[in-house]
């Protein structure tokens, strides 16, 4: 069995494992951890009172943080001719058509966001089973497949998030650095829980947010009230005053 760290370890310490924080106290007590030598994403996970084997309660969907991610992502757009110049012109990393197909197939998948035009399908069907485990499968709900290209790729660089269940009706996103201040994590959380509140499925039955897990890359998870869904920001603006008082 692998041995955690000891500032692993130490972090660890700090949490009450029986505590349900709530979300300021959780990014407060996030931040408050020993850094490591490069800075860590902030991630959430959602357990979701889903059934996913029914198509109806199944969750996906994009949003856009306050405060975007605080990293740049990788694009490739699979087009050509105009659509190709105007993707290269927005900024794209990768373009191409058959070309840059037969490339995933042989093992390129180092990008964050692919983008297709409609007519790039037939190239693009082909390289579901690499793309569809890593979330990378182009799709029109998610605004992945589309002849504005350009716009595509303006929103993927600006830290446009896609998200979805797995199969244990998990969500996993990230909502930032851990460079990040308090109020910009805090911000990108609540809109987060917004939009995943907002999209529930009406077919879904039950407690909907099971449980919420706040974590950095390597430390531990910190717990997270699910019932928190309202005033995040406001908490801290509160807590804010009160120590300015």
């Amino acid at each position: 069995m692998s041995q955690h760290g000891k500032s692993y370890r130490n972090a660890r310490a700090q949490i009450d494992r029986e505590k349900l924080y709530s979300p300021v106290e959780a990014i407060r007590l996030l931040k408050g951890f020993d850094g490591k030598k490069f800075d860590e994403t902030v991630e959430v996970h959602f357990r979701l009172g889903l059934n996913v084997r029914h198509a109806d309660e199944q969750l996906r969907g994009t949003l856009m943080l306050p405060h975007g991610t605080g990293k740049e992502a990788r694009v490739v757009v699979f087009a050509e001719g105009d659509k190709a110049r105007e993707a290269q012109e927005a900024g794209a990393d990768v373009v191409g058509s058959a070309d840059l197909a037969k490339r995933v197939e042989e093992g390129f998948t180092d990008f964050d966001v692919a983008i297709a035009t409609p007519d790039q399908m037939g190239n693009v069907g082909k390289l579901g089973r690499i793309l569809g485990p890593r979330g990378l499968m182009p799709n029109p709900k998610t605004g992945t497949v589309t002849m504005d290209v350009s716009k595509a790729v303006r929103d993927a660089k600006a830290g446009k998030l896609e998200y979805r269940t797995d199969r244990g009706a998990c969500v996993h996103v990230s909502i930032g650095k851990k460079s990040f201040d308090e109020r910009q994590l805090v911000e990108n959380y609540a809109a987060l829980l917004d939009e995943i509140v907002r999209a529930k499925p009406a077919a879904a039955k039950g407690r909907y947010i099971r449980q919420i897990t706040l974590a950095s890359t390597m430390g531990p998870g910190i717990h997270v009230d699910p019932a928190r869904i309202r005033g995040i920001v406001e908490e801290l603006e509160e807590q804010t005053q009160a120590v300015s008082a």
